[in-house]
């Protein structure tokens, strides 16, 4: 198996199982060399606790981007999550353009928004300043709403298949190459993953199970970037993290003490029996 290094840049929640915290372990045992670049570090994740603490990273990453260059440090594939500003997202850019090997790969997480809303911290420029970065990598993971909102297109809760399809249409207009849609469902208790790879676009359901779980979002995009950078074609990758994914809540949910996160741990042997 070649050995592949891979920079992952978002936040780090030190308590509550999401960005790096989940990233991290998960490419890891997946078998790349897993190289991170925190954009800020909580106390905890956001949802659900109060008066965590922040220190925000933005002004020290170009510095270490520099240093890397400078070492001639390359990756064969930068994979982003949660970014804090527009700030962050420019110097994302640069790092793609200078840090990234000869042929390497890079991938996209939009993770500014859900249910058919953004993220508090997030508005109109942030959404802009996104686009730019999503349409120029190589693969981009977002949800519906977060396509909606890279796209113009209005948010339905009840959607059918004509809405999807306008919907990655409307993404490969803009510049998209791959695209892994998630949390797309047609029949009750089902969802699933839409993936148009270069115009080739499929579709994975799996079981939809009621209870939402924290940090689920990060588990999925690690494991397909984990599974991809191994060899697995997009659609593959997407369905292993797929099975990954509902495994982790299986795992979780007959436990109400563990709200914040999801038990990702006790499944990582079956993703690397997977792999």
């Amino acid at each position: 198996m070649e050995y592949k290094k891979i920079l992952t840049i978002q936040d780090i929640s030190c308590v509550g199982q999401c960005s790096l915290t989940v990233a991290l372990p998960i490419l890891s045992a997946a078998g790349i060399e897993t190289c991170i670049l925190p954009s800020a570090v909580l106390s905890t994740h956001t949802a659900g606790f109060t008066g965590y603490t922040v220190r925000d990273l933005t002004d020290d990453i170009p510095a270490i981007a520099a240093h890397w260059n400078k070492e001639n440090i390359r990756f064969d594939a930068v994979y982003t999550g949660y970014l804090g500003s527009t700030k962050q997202i420019d110097y994302v850019k640069d790092i793609f353009a200078k840090l990234l090997a000869d042929g390497g790969v890079t991938v996209v997480d939009p993770a500014m928004a859900d249910n058919g809303k953004l993220y508090p911290a997030f508005d109109g420029e942030y959404v802009e300043a996104m686009k730019t970065l999503a349409f120029s990598a190589d693969i981009i993971l977002p949800n519906i709403t977060e396509a909606c909102f890279l796209t113009g297109m209005p948010y339905r809760e009840t959607y059918d298949e004509a809405y999807i399809s306008e919907l990655l249409d409307k993404l490969t207009e803009a510049g998209a190459k791959t695209v892994i849609l998630t949390g797309v469902g047609y029949r009750e208790g089902k969802t699933g993953v839409v993936v148009q790879d270069h115009g080739e676009r499929s579709y994975y359901e799996h079981r939809r199970i009621a209870k939402g779980c924290h940090g689920t979002g990060d588990v999925y995009a690690s494991a397909f970037v984990g599974a991809f950078m191994r060899g697995r074609s997009a659609y593959d990758a997407a369905k292993l993290a797929a099975d990954y994914t509902v495994l982790c809540i299986e795992k979780t949910q007959d436990d109400p003490s563990h709200w914040y996160g999801v038990k990702f741990e006790t499944a990582l042997p079956e993703f690397i029996a997977s792999l």
